[in-house]
C-alpha cells in the first residue's frame, strides 16, 4: 500500500466521473466507476460499496479481493465497519487494514463505501475515502438510474398494494395458458375425425406443453405466497454433492430448454455444499428459465462450478440480450420484469424466490452483464 494515496488518479477520476454526472449518466456504471477509483487511488486490494434498504443491506459493486461477494446481504450497511461473517469471506481479512466511510443520502446515509488495504489506513486514506463516500451519496441524491430502494411505504399500504398486484399478475398469468388449453381441446372435441393424425398430435403436443407451463407457474405462486410464512425451502440442511445436484435437476428441465443447456465445468471432485439440496432444482429451473426468456431461440445456457475457500459456487450464463447494470438488483424484486420485449412475459416471481431459497442457505446470488453480451447469473452456498 502506498503511504500516500494517488492523488492525480483520483483528480482524473473524479472529474472523469462528475462529467458523466453532468451529462446525465448518473446509474450502476458510474457507481462502480467511483468504487473502482477507490481501489486505484488508496492502492487497495479490493473495494466495495454496500447499498442500504430497508432493514438490511447488500454488496451491489465491488472489485479484487471483495468482487465474489457481490450479492451479498449484509446486516449494517451505513455502518463503516461490515458484518465480522462477511470479513470472514475475504482472503486474509484483518481488520485493522479495513476503511470504511457513509455515504450520505437526502435524510439517511445511502450505504457504505469500504476498502481493504496492504497495511493500517492513515488520515489521508480516510479523508479520500469519505470524499468519494460523498460522491456516491450525490449519485443517490440525484435518484436516476441506480438500484436504490425509496423509503419504506407503511405497512398497510404495502399489504394492500401486495395483494392487489398479487391478484393482477396471477389473473393475468393464468388466463394465457388456460385459454390455449381449452382452445385446443374444444378444437379436439368438435373437430377429432377432420383434424386427421397429425392435427390431433400437435394438438395434443401443445396441451402438454402448456399445461407444464401452467403446472411450473402454479408452483411458482404457492410458493410466492408460503414464502412469507416460512415454509420455501423447509426440509433440513446439510451436506450435498452440488454437481450432482445440478446434474440431476438439469435432467428434469422441459425437453426443449433441456437441449440448449451445456453443462460445462462441472469438476467432480468438489467439496460437499451445505443447504437444502431439493432447492437446487428450483434454483436451476428459474435461472435457466430466466436465460433462455432472453436468449435468441438457437442460443446456448451454460452451467459451470467452482469452490474457493469459503464457498461453492455454480453459473447459470447465456449469450442472450444481457441485463441493464441498473437492472441487477432490481430483478429480484417481487413482481419486477425488465421491458420483456419480444421475449416471453413472466409473473416477476422467479428471480425473487430464487434470492430467498438462496438466502435461507447462509449463501447470496447476483446478476451481471457478461462480457461479450449476455448475463451471468451466480449462486454461492457455503461449504460443508
Amino acid at each position: 500500500m502506498p503511504d500516500r494515496p494517488d492523488y492525480t488518479a483520483l483528480t482524473r477520476g473524479q472529474l472523469a466521473a462528475l462529467a458523466r454526472v453532468e451529462s446525465g449518466d448518473a446509474g450502476l456504471s458510474v457507481l462502480q466507476q467511483l468504487v473502482r477509483l477507490a481501489g486505484e487511488t488508496l492502492g487497495a486490494r479490493g473495494t466495495a460499496f454496500a447499498e442500504s434498504a430497508d432493514d438490511h443491506g447488500r454488496i451491489i459493486a465491488a472489485t479484487g479481493v471483495w468482487a465474489a461477494v457481490v450479492g451479498r446481504r449484509v446486516t449494517h450497511p451505513v455502518e463503516p465497519r461490515l458484518d465480522d461473517e462477511l470479513l470472514h469471506l475475504i482472503e486474509g481479512g484483518d481488520p485493522r487494514s479495513m476503511l470504511g466511510a457513509r455515504c450520505p443520502g437526502r435524510e439517511i446515509p445511502v450505504g457504505s463505501l469500504h476498502v481493504y488495504l496492504d497495511g493500517e489506513p492513515g488520515p489521508e486514506h480516510r479523508d479520500v475515502l469519505e470524499l468519494l463516500a460523498g460522491l456516491i451519496g450525490r449519485l443517490y441524491r440525484m435518484g436516476s438510474g441506480l438500484p436504490a430502494h425509496g423509503p419504506p411505504a407503511p405497512e398497510e399500504v404495502r399489504r394492500d398494494a401486495d395483494r392487489d398486484l398479487w391478484v393482477a399478475v396471477t389473473s393475468h398469468e393464468l388466463r394465457t395458458p388456460v385459454t390455449v388449453i381449452k382452445g385446443y381441446a374444444d378444437t379436439l372435441t368438435n373437430h377429432w375425425e377432420t383434424l386427421g393424425e397429425p392435427g390431433r398430435r400437435e394438438a395434443v403436443r401443445v396441451i402438454g406443453a402448456r399445461a407444464g407451463e401452467l403446472a411450473r407457474l402454479v408452483d411458482r405462486l404457492l410458493s410466492a405466497a408460503s414464502e412469507e410464512d416460512g415454509s420455501v425451502g423447509a426440509s433440513p440442511a446439510g451436506p450435498f454433492d452440488l454437481v450432482e445436484a445440478l446434474r440431476e435437476a438439469a435432467g428434469e428441465l422441459p425437453a426443449d430448454l433441456r437441449q440448449r443447456l451445456q453443462l460445462g465445468h462441472l469438476p467432480t471432485d468438489l467439496p460437499k455444499a451445505y443447504g437444502n439440496r431439493d432447492s437446487i432444482a428450483t434454483i436451476l429451473t428459474e435461472l435457466a428459465t430466466n436465460a433462455e426468456k432472453y436468449s435468441d431461440p438457437d442460443g446456448t445456457v451454460e452451467v459451470s462450478a467452482g469452490v474457493d475457500d469459503d464457498t461453492l459456487r455454480f453459473r447459470v450464463t447465456d449469450r442472450g440480450a444481457g441485463i441493464a447494470p441498473e437492472h441487477v438488483e432490481h430483478a429480484f424484486d417481487r413482481y419486477w420484469q425488465a421491458d420483456p420485449g419480444p421475449h416471453r412475459p413472466g409473473a416477476g416471481l422467479g428471480l425473487y424466490l430464487v434470492r430467498r431459497l438462496v438466502e435461507r442457505q447462509n449463501g447470496w446470488v447476483s446478476l451481471r452483464p457478461r462480457e461479450g453480451g449476455g448475463t451471468v447469473a451466480e449462486v454461492r452456498l457455503p461449504r460443508a
